[in-house]
């Protein structure tokens, strides 16, 4: 079976989906580095019940963490959030490897829909870079401090070897993202 692998590289970065603790660690350390340490979020808004139903992704240049995002898993679409990258690392080339692995993995899951809620100042990257589009039927969401974040989505492609209840059983044993490597639990032929 076909697919995209379970990590994406270019010259400088490498995008995987957290299949270990060490790298939820570092996922949840760029998190605590842009939402705690640069703006002041206190730590009960940057981490959630939300982080232990979500998948997580890295972004790393060689071992060093840069990017994290989450992803959560909703009826016919995938939710991104917390993206963060490292200041040194903010630049659109990243941002737009990252988000093409993301919008990837939720197609080869199946869901056709990305949507993402983006500070007003932050929206046009996501629209103009990542083409989201505004959802204008609803008024901007806001925080818990009044804060406004808009609503914004994405119709992602259809792959063609989507996780479906009709994929091998096999396949649903291996771990996220790496539905193309066989698992130690898989019966094997003989």
């Amino acid at each position: 079976m076909s697919g995209p692998p379970a990590h994406k590289s270019d010259n400088m970065a490498k995008v995987v989906i957290v299949t270990n603790n060490e790298q939820l660690l570092h996922a949840y350390a760029v998190r605590s580095i842009c939402f705690m340490e640069e703006t002041g979020l206190p730590a009960r808004r940057a981490f959630d019940g939300n982080d232990f139903q979500a998948t997580h992704i890295v972004v790393y240049a060689d071992d060093e963490p840069i990017g994290a995002a989450r992803i959560r898993w909703f009826n016919g679409f995938a939710k991104i959030e917390r993206t963060a990258f490292r200041k040194a690392y903010r630049n659109p080339r990243l941002l737009k490897q990252a988000a093409e692995f993301i919008f990837e993995h939720a197609a080869r899951k199946g869901y056709s829909k990305a949507l993402t809620l983006a500070k007003p100042q932050y929206a046009a990257v996501w629209i103009r870079l990542l083409g989201f589009r505004q959802v204008t039927h609803r008024p901007p969401t806001l925080s818990g401090d009044g804060e406004p974040f808009l609503e914004l989505v994405k119709d992602l492609s259809a792959a063609p070897d989507a996780i479906s209840i009709d994929t091998d059983p096999n396949v649903l044993l291996r771990v996220e993202g790496a539905w193309h490597v066989p698992s130690a639990f898989e019966a094997r032929g003989g």
